[in-house]
């Protein structure tokens, strides 16, 4: 058996405006790197998406909700036991609470994907950004770079992986991973973006757990 563990960095980028109407946002500045090229020697793993989840985690003054969200694709290619190149897609319409039930559920599902007429861009937009993207761009001194892609938004995240390649399979598990929403353009509730909020505020960090399960194509 064979592991590894990666610190996964995307190289930072221009932040592309704060959110306003979906007329007015600017669309995605070209990435710093282009999109890592695998040798010739390496092998490809296509991402069980029955077998691969996304973890998520937001939370409010007095609340904290979590849930998934599912994968909707992804390759990785590796030479050995290290990873050259990848890429994996986020279903944003698959977007599940699972700290609350019944119609109170169903409301806050709603309003993350964006089915919620007048409020479709207090958080993801799901009919209009449908998915969200990891690729990476390159690997140095066990330092993976790459773009994530969120409604059109492309910035810099970090997080450590453990990657463990047996037989034909390769597993990908992170820790818990922070992001600034506001970044994405994902502001409802920021105190960042509307200082007079008080104590009515949604935290900006939004807490994910990528566990990916990948075969030999």
């Amino acid at each position: 058996m064979k592991s590894t563990t990666l610190k996964i960095t995307l190289l930072a980028f221009l932040a592309v405006g704060a959110f306003s109407c979906k007329n007015n946002e600017t669309k995605t500045e070209e990435p710093l790197e282009v999109a890592a090229e695998a040798s010739d020697l390496a092998t490809s793993y296509v991402v069980d998406t029955e077998k691969s989840i996304i973890k998520w985690e937001g939370s409010k003054p007095t609340t904290t909700h979590f849930g998934t969200v599912n994968v909707f694709s992804g390759t990785l290619l590796a030479a050995g036991d290290k990873i050259e190149a990848g890429n994996f897609t986020i279903d944003m319409k698959s977007i599940v609470v699972q700290d609350i039930d019944g119609d109170e559920r169903a409301m806050l599902e709603a309003h993350l994907k964006g089915t919620t007429e007048g409020k479709e861009g207090d958080f993801f937009d799901t009919n209009t950004y449908p998915h969200a993207k990891f690729e990476m761009t390159g690997i140095e001194n066990d330092i993976v770079k790459g773009n994530l892609t969120i409604k059109d938004k492309t910035h810099a995240i970090e997080f450590p992986a453990k990657i463990i390649i047996e037989g034909d399979a390769m597993t990908l598990e992170t820790e818990q991973i922070e992001l600034d929403r506001t970044k994405w353009g994902v502001n409802f509730g920021s105190k960042s973006i509307f200082p007079n909020l008080g104590d009515k505020f949604v935290s900006d960090t939004m807490k994910v757990t990528i566990s990916l399960v990948a075969v030999k194509a």
